[in-house]
């Protein structure tokens, strides 16, 4: 069993009923009840919510949402991603166009103006944006290219009421400081998978080097902005792994992406993933990860289709305007989706 979509077991493979586990809707309470007191839920109980065909999912959502709405309310914070570099990357990653690897075309380019890249964050912030991610390809920058960014990020500070989160791959604790120095508010690089796969999707750089850049990135006060691609083969075991990683480095933000093949890329298609899989996915981050930002992110419009909207009872932060390589909702899009699902988009300035 190496997919989230086939973690609804089949009958033969459920527990033994003489085990009598506790009734569907006590046990998604009994959830909700330690996730708000802050007690972890057992690795038991976390693939219980992936695996078991008998835990209804509505319960399971509405679990979530309670530790959604006590942490963040009905506020959606919407995330405006700008692509400032594009291809030009030495990495081997097998999901990635813009890999090595990868059979497809995908635009080039160099890291963008830095006129351009403000102009793009004017109309991040007036589209909605809470916050402005602004990633680059490559495997990690030089000390020239950080001294860059930390100027480019103490202007957009001083420009927008956003909050800016950069990827720039891999990075040590005196190049976080220098960012950190700048303004920066957080750092992402995603483990996208568990350790024990990671070798299975790239070569040129491993899950330690991943995990480094992030403890780098906590050793000086920056946030962490780190999730994973649900759909590349891996168990329900290992989405839990992912979860509880996450849950150590005290991940303020977790993207939670759904496989989408970018054609060239060498994984190829997988179809592995179905929309009640990525939505008890989703609450299972919330549930150990109660208080973190939990971001229904790539993939989300192509794997939950009509069951979009039930992401936001337990993710409270979506991407509009598209992804790296692939497209996504416009904001205006977004923004109707919040609105009709009863929910309200957050922004920076209301906290002032």
């Amino acid at each position: 069993m190496d997919a989230i979509n086939l973690a609804i077991l089949s009958q033969s493979e459920r527990s033994n009923p003489v085990e009598r586990m506790p009734e569907p809707n006590a046990f998604c309470q009994t959830l909700a009840t330690a996730a708000l007191r802050g007690s972890s839920i057992t690795r038991e109980e976390a693939l219980r919510v992936l695996t078991d065909a008998d835990l209804p999912l509505l319960p399971l959502l509405d679990a979530a949402f309670q530790v959604r709405r006590h942490h963040f309310g009905l506020g959606v914070r919407v995330h405006i991603l700008n692509n400032v570099q594009n291809g030009l990357c030495p990495e081997d990653c097998s999901y990635c166009a813009q890999s090595t690897s990868s059979a497809g075309e995908v635009p080039v380019y160099r890291l963008k103006s830095d006129e351009t890249i403000l102009d793009d964050a004017r109309k991040a912030h007036d589209s909605g944006a809470f916050r402005y991610c602004l990633v680059l390809s490559g495997r990690g920058p030089g000390e020239e290219r950080i001294d860059h960014l930390a100027s480019l990020v103490t202007r957009l500070k001083s420009a927008f009421p956003m909050e800016v989160c950069l990827s720039a791959g891999l990075i040590d604790a005196t190049q976080a400081a220098r960012l950190k120095q700048a303004g920066l508010d957080r750092y992402n690089h995603n483990l996208n998978t568990s350790e024990s796969r990671y070798g299975t999707i790239c070569h040129t750089h491993s899950y330690a080097d991943r995990l480094a850049t992030l403890e780098a990135a906590r050793s000086v006060g920056l946030e962490v902005c780190s999730g994973l691609i649900i759909g590349m083969g891996e168990g329900p075991d290992e989405v839990v792994e992912v979860a509880l990683t996450l849950n150590r480095l005290n991940a303020r933000s977790i993207p939670v992406n759904f496989y989408v093949h970018a054609p060239g890329a060498q994984l190829g298609e997988q179809n592995r993933l179905t929309p009640e899989g990525c939505l008890r996915a989703l609450c299972l981050f919330r549930f150990l990860n109660p208080s973190a930002e939990i971001r229904a992110a790539g993939g989300r419009e192509a794997n939950l289709r009509a069951m979009e909207a039930l992401a936001l009872y337990p993710a409270n932060s979506l991407f509009a305007e598209g992804y790296l390589n692939t497209g996504g909702h416009s904001a205006d899009k977004t923004m109707r989706l919040i609105a009709d699902a009863g929910f309200t988009v957050e922004r920076v300035d209301e906290h002032d």
